[in-house]
C-alpha cells in the first residue's frame, strides 16, 4: 500500500518561492501590503495565513491559489463534487478561516447584492452584464458548479425571461460577479470564485422563492 506523500507546508513552499525568486521577505511585504512580520510568523508557522493573505501571495509569487491553500491546510474538494456539496464546502471555507473574524458575513454580501439590484436595472448596468459577462466568464476557466448556474443565469437575464423583480436580482449576481470590488476577497480553490458562488446562490434562491 502506497504512503501518502507528505503535504508542503506553507512555510516551505513561501521560502522555497522566496529563494528562487531572489525576494526578501521586506520586498514581499512591499509588493503584498502584508505587514513583514505577518509573512515572517507564516513562513515560521506561528500564525495561520488568511484567504486574503493567500490571495495576495498567489498574485504576487505568481503561484497557484490551490496550491497555497492546500499547504495551508484549507480542505480542497473534488471539482467534480455536486453544486450542493460546493456550496457546503464554501461555508467550511468560511468557518474556517479568518474571514467572518473580519466582520466579513453573509449579510455584507447580501447588503452589496442589494445594491447591485438598482444598479442592473439602469442602462449602465445591463451594458456592463451584457458586453462585459462573457470575458469574465473565461478568467475563471469556464468549469465549475456555479459556473453552469452563471451561465443560466445570463442566459435568462439577456433573453428578459422573468418579470422586473427577477431580472434585477438576476443582474445583482451577474454584476457581483463582473465587478472587480468583492465584499470577500476572491479566490480560486479547484473550481471557482468564493464569493461569486454564494452570490449566485443567494441570487438563484431568491428568484425560486418569487417564482
Amino acid at each position: 500500500m502506497l504512503e501518502e506523500s507528505p503535504r508542503i507546508t506553507i512555510g516551505h513552499l513561501l521560502r522555497e518561492t522566496l529563494k528562487k525568486q531572489s525576494l526578501s521577505m521586506r520586498k514581499l511585504s512591499e509588493q503584498t501590503d502584508i505587514d513583514t512580520a505577518t509573512i515572517s510568523r507564516i513562513i515560521n508557522h506561528k500564525r495561520n495565513a488568511t484567504l486574503e493573505h493567500l490571495e495576495k501571495l498567489s498574485s504576487v509569487l505568481n503561484l497557484p491559489l490551490a496550491e497555497l491553500l492546500e499547504s495551508a491546510g484549507y480542505p480542497l474538494e473534488n471539482h467534480k463534487e455536486s453544486a450542493s456539496a460546493y456550496h457546503e464546502t464554501i461555508e467550511q471555507l468560511l468557518r474556517t478561516s479568518e474571514l467572518l473574524s473580519a466582520n466579513i458575513s453573509m449579510n455584507s454580501l447580501e447588503k452589496q447584492l442589494k445594491n447591485y439590484e438598482t444598479f442592473s436595472q439602469s442602462a449602465e448596468g445591463e451594458e456592463r452584464i451584457l458586453h462585459e459577462f462573457e470575458e469574465k466568464l473565461k478568467g475563471t476557466g469556464g468549469t465549475g458548479p456555479f459556473i453552469d448556474q452563471m451561465k443560466n443565469l445570463f442566459s435568462r437575464f439577456k433573453t428578459r425571461n422573468g418579470d422586473a423583480g427577477e431580472l434585477a436580482i438576476i443582474g445583482s449576481a451577474l454584476l457581483y460577479f463582473i465587478v472587480p470590488i468583492d465584499v470577500i476577497p476572491d479566490y480560486l480553490f479547484a473550481v471557482g470564485y468564493l464569493d461569486d458562488a454564494l452570490a449566485v446562490q443567494i441570487a438563484s434562491s431568491a428568484v425560486t422563492k418569487n417564482s
